[in-house]
């Protein structure tokens, strides 16, 4: 890792409930030089919430190869950034894949700051065993290719 360069966050964002958010991801977006959010007008919410009034980047499905380039120069430059998206984890059917892997490739650190998973709740109050489980992300669209996905045994698109 290089000694003078930033640190990413990759941090989990309450889902539905304001009150879910950790600590530790209160104390981060508080501290990060940059945010870098998949839609900013829903973080703002979230920051309003909490008082934090760090600078917002947008990084989407849209930008987030040219925004990963611009953000990599940041934390090369010494600069922290926590990546944030909607609701949930970051990457997990979100944007985010590029920045985390060209920070690491750069030698950047980078953290996981823990939090709320739609998955995980959602298989903890399924009353279904989940000692083992396949995530497969969200379902193909149309209706007709998710028809195909289950046909084929849901593996892959």
């Amino acid at each position: 890792m290089s000694n003078n360069s930033g640190k990413l966050y990759v941090v989990a964002t309450p889902i539905g409930n304001l009150a879910d958010f950790s600590a530790r991801g209160v104390a981060i977006l508080t501290q990060v030089d940059l945010i870098a959010a998949e839609d900013t007008r829903h973080v703002r919410m979230l920051l309003g919430h909490y008082g934090i009034s760090n600078k917002l980047l947008s990084l989407h499905q849209h930008n987030e190869l040219k925004a990963s380039g611009a953000l990599l120069e940041k934390l090369q430059q010494g600069l922290s950034i926590a990546l944030v998206s909607d609701a949930g984890t970051p990457l997990l059917s979100d944007p985010g894949m590029p920045l985390v892997k060209m920070a690491r490739e750069a030698g950047i650190e980078v953290s996981p700051v823990p939090g709320a998973c739609a998955l995980i709740a959602a298989l903890s109050v399924a009353g279904l065993p989940v000692s083992r489980f396949l995530f497969e992300g969200f379902l193909p669209e149309p209706p007709r290719r998710a028809r195909h996905f289950f046909r084929k045994g849901g593996t892959g698109s």
